[in-house]
């Protein structure tokens, strides 16, 4: 199993604790989100890590031996971040967002799973929205499952709760099968775009619904908190990432 970690975002919303350093080095209680994602990654036995920087992309080579590079960090978006790396898709991988950290039971539960195309689904995701902003459908996004568990849509924009059943994360498990779906599909939008966006525009959630509209299952994998995401100064401060990030140390040691 390998892993690649997206990290080339400037990381605006953060400044000015992004003004120095890329996002997903920004001391979050005490440590950085990166030494946190390895320390989860490497309790599983991942070890095989690849890292996608962009801005100030220098400074993360002292924690892989594969550090790519999206030189274009500044006018693309996540999915072009993860085709930097496309020679590493291949076999079973990890995709990993930089400013996410989640408990090794999390990743424990996703590398269990058998589908092509995996990802985790917070399904307590409104307490911990609520717990960050006051406007709970601000930063939310849509998502649907179909009765088998397969997600039928993501990644819109929600007018009420009763259209989110699950939080996408951002940490997805391909197989050799799903990496070649996300290959063809992103050769297939360089030509005519993914989700009405010009392919370097894209988000990691137009990708998957154009593999979903494709008719491949992306299979859902049902967590309950147990992780957090670090997207502004408020997140920064907020004291539920402290105590998140407390519950995920501790879970290195289970």
């Amino acid at each position: 199993m390998k892993a690649i970690i997206l990290a080339a975002g400037e990381g605006k919303r953060l400044r000015p604790y992004t003004d120095d350093r890329p996002k997903c080095m920004v001391d979050v209680c005490g440590s950085s989100l990166i030494e946190r994602q390895l320390s989860v990654l490497n309790s599983e036995g991942v070890s095989d890590i690849t890292i996608v920087g962009g801005y100030k992309s220098h400074m993360l080579r002292p924690y892989s031996d594969n550090l790519l590079e999206n030189i274009n960090y500044s006018s693309t978006n996540m999915v072009w971040t993860l085709f930097c790396a496309e020679e590493q898709l291949q076999g079973n991988v990890l995709i990993c967002y930089g400013d996410i950290v989640y408990s090794r039971s999390i990743l424990k539960t996703l590398l269990k799973s058998t589908a092509d195309i995996s990802t985790t689904i917070d399904m307590d995701w409104e307490s911990y929205w609520r717990a960050r902003d006051e406007d709970v459908l601000s930063d939310a996004e849509t998502l649907r499952l179909d009765i088998d568990g397969c997600i039928l849509e993501v990644g819109g924009k929600p007018t009420t709760v009763n259209e989110i059943e699950g939080q996408y994360m951002g940490l997805i498990k391909l197989n050799n099968k799903g990496t070649s779906i996300f290959k063809s599909t992103f050769q297939h939008g360089l030509q005519y775009g993914l989700m009405g966006r010009l392919a370097k525009d894209a988000y990691m959630t137009d990708l998957l619904q154009e593999v979903i509209n494709s008719g491949n299952c992306v299979k859902s994998i049902p967590i309950h908190g147990g992780w957090v995401e670090v997207d502004t100064v408020s997140d920064l401060n907020a004291e539920i990432t402290c105590n998140r990030l407390r519950d995920i140390d501790l879970s290195l040691n289970q």
